[in-house]
């Protein structure tokens, strides 16, 4: 309780103040390309799927759910004030019956606060609120665990339990948790699920995800 507290209060303070730690516009000409795409998509029923370069690379996600209409818009290494910005391009135009929102995972590496973070979330969540129907559920998933990463394992953990703290005071929110599933029985990251690079998943880890997401899709 202490935690939640403290982002939303946090949240109040910085909510005027928000200032982007990189120029958005550096994923412009994605984000066009992206769209440039949309006349392609079935608008009835569709499940949104955004974030950052996790999602980018589950390129193939309409295997995984062959039976939902699925749309990805994951665009670069983006973080939350990245989507912030984008918001009214990659998730309001789609009218979505559901949203899952993957960000987080740069924001901790490039060493924002939880706070920080947060205070985007309640932004895109607040528009899409004002936007789209109060009762669209929308999803968080959480940053993961990574080789690449691992040594910033307790400001994940710390970010992970505060977002989980303000989406339970959220109406049709919800977390979902990514952090626990990609570890070992030793409490570090599983190997064989990772890309070279140890920070993105190949598709060990993202049948893991899959798994996890589906019972959401419903």
């Amino acid at each position: 309780m202490h935690a939640f507290r403290y982002v939303v209060l946090s949240i109040l303070i910085s909510s005027s103040i928000r200032v982007q730690a990189q120029d958005p516009l550096r994923f412009d000409q994605e984000v066009k390309k992206l769209i440039a795409g949309d006349t392609a998509i079935t608008r009835k029923k569709l499940i949104l799927f955004t974030g950052s370069s996790s999602i980018r690379f589950w390129g193939d996600i309409k295997k995984y759910y062959p039976q939902y209409n699925v749309v990805n818009r994951g665009f670069g290494g983006s973080q939350m004030s990245d989507l912030v910005y984008y918001t009214d391009k990659l998730i309001l135009p789609y009218n979505p019956e559901r949203i899952f929102i993957y960000e987080g995972d740069n924001d901790l590496a490039a060493g924002k606060k939880p706070e920080e973070i947060l205070a985007g979330a309640d932004s895109i969540l607040k528009s899409i609120r004002t936007h789209l129907s109060k009762k669209v559920p929308v999803f968080f998933i959480s940053p993961k665990p990574s080789l690449a990463r691992w040594k910033l394992k307790d400001q994940y953990i710390l970010y992970n339990k505060i977002l989980k703290d303000w989406i339970g005071y959220q109406k049709n929110v919800t977390y979902i948790d990514m952090w626990t599933p990609l570890l070992n029985e030793e409490g570090y990251p599983k190997k064989g699920i990772f890309i070279e690079d140890g920070l993105h998943l190949n598709s060990q880890g993202y049948l893991i995800w899959a798994r996890v997401i589906e019972p959401y899709l419903r």
